[in-house]
């Protein structure tokens, strides 16, 4: 049997998935939770197989509980949302329920999670893929972003960012007090921060424009961006065209 957790705000929807699952034996439910902080717990302490996740939770959502996560579940996403997440759930996810689904749909569910619980590791969903989309709406941009330092949890209102520095498989977040390191792209950040606030300036910097003091020319044909800070970065050619196209000078 699959060790399983459900993590759901709405009550309704808890009720029914539970009435959908009592008679699935090969499915054991051993917790059901009412908000991300509490699925989180639950999933680092239980382990279990198979977990059902709403996406949009109070006090912390489903993608965010996701890059939380260190003990990585099969995930079934269940959502209210349609086109413009299915991509992500499709590439991250072993499938997706758009609410209101039936007991039939659950079940081709289950049939998929019971083949990916059968497949070598190498080729199970990976769910670190997460962080190349921006799953918000077209038109919406990142309003926070989480962080786990140590034992916490940190939300990062994004008007608190300065600017953000590609380190391989990571990004180093950096604010006027503190920096945080999370495993994530620079191309979620750059698709998920807002346009008219943060700008691409070089491969390894995303910078917030109302934080650069002034641009300086640095080596042949080459600037760099000085901060409110006095921090200094690189800008390359690309990243000079935009520049200029966003501050006209």
């Amino acid at each position: 049997m699959l060790k399983t957790i459900i993590i759901e705000d709405e009550l309704p929807a808890v009720d029914l998935l539970k009435f959908y699952l009592k008679d699935i034996s090969t499915i054991e439910l051993n917790e059901v939770c009412n908000d991300g902080f509490s699925g989180l717990k639950a999933i680092n302490e239980l382990k279990p197989d198979l977990v059902f996740l709403d996406i949009q939770m109070p006090k912390l959502t489903g993608f965010e509980l996701i890059e939380l996560l260190d003990y990585k579940p099969m995930i079934v996403f269940t959502t209210a949302y349609d086109e413009f997440a299915i991509k992500a759930f499709e590439v991250n996810a072993v499938d997706y329920l758009l609410k209101p689904y039936s007991k039939e749909r659950l079940l081709q569910a289950i049939n998929k999670v019971i083949t990916t619980y059968e497949m070598p590791e190498e080729e199970k969903p990976d769910y670190n893929k997460l962080s190349e989309y921006n799953v918000n709406k077209p038109g919406e941009f990142l309003k926070r972003i989480v962080v786990k330092t140590g034992h916490k949890i940190k939300f990062i209102s994004t008007d608190e960012i300065v600017y953000v520095e590609s380190q391989d498989d990571y990004v180093m977040i950096y604010t006027k007090d503190a920096h945080y390191i999370k495993q994530s792209t620079m191309k979620f950040f750059e698709s998920g921060l807002e346009p008219d606030k943060f700008l691409r300036i070089h491969r390894s910097y995303i910078v917030n424009v109302d934080e650069i003091k002034q641009i300086e020319p640095y080596e042949k044909e080459s600037f760099i961006a000085i901060l409110k800070n006095d921090v200094k970065l690189k800008i390359s050619k690309a990243g000079f065209k935009n520049l200029k196209e966003k501050l006209n000078f």
